[in-house]
């Protein structure tokens, strides 16, 4: 069962089903179109209609049954690094490699096969293809990511995202140095406009994107970088740095190393380093931290010695 609650902020998306495609990205259009007519659908508390046009400050609220693959949602034993859990929510220290939820052409092997192996009472939180997941990172990417074990703490974590309220810090290593210790690159990010597996900062439908960064410590060719993203497209921080010409050591996709020099750099050098956020249930302030993996370190410590 999918039961969510979204509040439409000024900017969004505002066609009724174009807004819960935004939201709910592992549904069709056709299957969100079939639960707006059989009434699976409120806008403010009243059925919505197809085709509604959506105001900023509404409430939409989404109530309904999906059936997905049984063999997208199979248990099991994923290695997990668990760096805390209560009865309402898990923080996991994920890896680089990890695919956090089945999709297209891959059923197993994810972290969400694991989250359902150890926590079975997960798979009936949220989205049935996506149980417990209010937020992601990118395969590529290793660190920080929060869980929810209950439908309160579902609803109240994806919230938070969507109010942008959650605080995230990545630490990552781009190539070159930079002009500004410090600031914030604001350029709209959306689909390319050609390469569908990619994002761009020339997509014919860009959304606004923004991300805060400051330079830690500069090295001869790269400089190590405190990154927090004050928005959440997808890919946006690899996006925004490969825009202004420093992109993240090892992003074969933005980066596009050649040759030796790809071999070289190894993985992408981005990690989630700091997650705070409102305890769904207690109201508390939390805040989560995660060391660089070894094979992050040992890049810095290469760079440090070339200097």
């Amino acid at each position: 069962m999918i039961k969510s609650r979204f509040q439409v902020t000024p900017g969004e998306i505002k066609r009724l089903d174009l807004f819960l495609k935004e939201k709910i990205p592992e549904l069709s259009r056709s299957r969100i179109q079939t639960a707006i007519k059989d009434g699976q659908v409120k806008v403010n508390g009243l059925l919505a209609r197809s085709g509604q046009k959506l105001k900023a400050g509404e409430v939409v609220e989404v109530l309904f049954e999906e059936k997905a693959p049984i063999s997208q949602l199979q248990p099991q034993p994923i290695e997990l690094k668990v760096v805390y859990e209560d009865e309402q929510i898990l923080v996991i220290d994920k890896p680089a490699g990890l695919v956090v939820h089945p999709g297209a052409g891959l059923t197993g092997g994810t972290l969400v096969n694991g989250l359902i192996f150890y926590y079975p009472e997960i798979k009936k939180v949220g989205s049935p293809l996506r149980p417990g997941i209010v937020h992601r990172l990118d395969k590529e990417t290793s660190g920080l990511m929060v869980m929810a074990r209950t439908q309160t703490a579902y609803n109240s974590l994806r919230q938070q995202f969507e109010d942008r309220t959650v605080e995230k810090t990545y630490l990552g290593l781009a190539r070159g140095r930079f002009k500004e210790k410090e600031g914030i690159i604001a350029l709209p990010v959306g689909r390319h406009p050609s390469e569908r597996q990619k994002m761009s900062v020339k997509s014919n439908k860009p959304r606004v994107a923004l991300t805060r960064y400051e330079v830690i410590q500069e090295f001869q060719h790269s400089t190590f970088l405190a990154l927090k993203p004050l928005t959440g497209r997808t890919h946006q921080i690899r996006v925004h740095l490969a825009a202004i010409g420093h992109p993240l050591v090892g992003d074969s996709r933005y980066g596009q190393p050649e040759g030796n020099r790809r071999k070289q750099e190894g993985r992408l050098f981005l990690h989630a380093f700091r997650l705070s956020f409102s305890h769904p249930v207690s109201n508390e302030q939390v805040t989560f931290e995660s060391p660089l993996p070894p094979a992050l370190q040992s890049r810095l410590e290469r760079e440090e010695q070339e200097k």
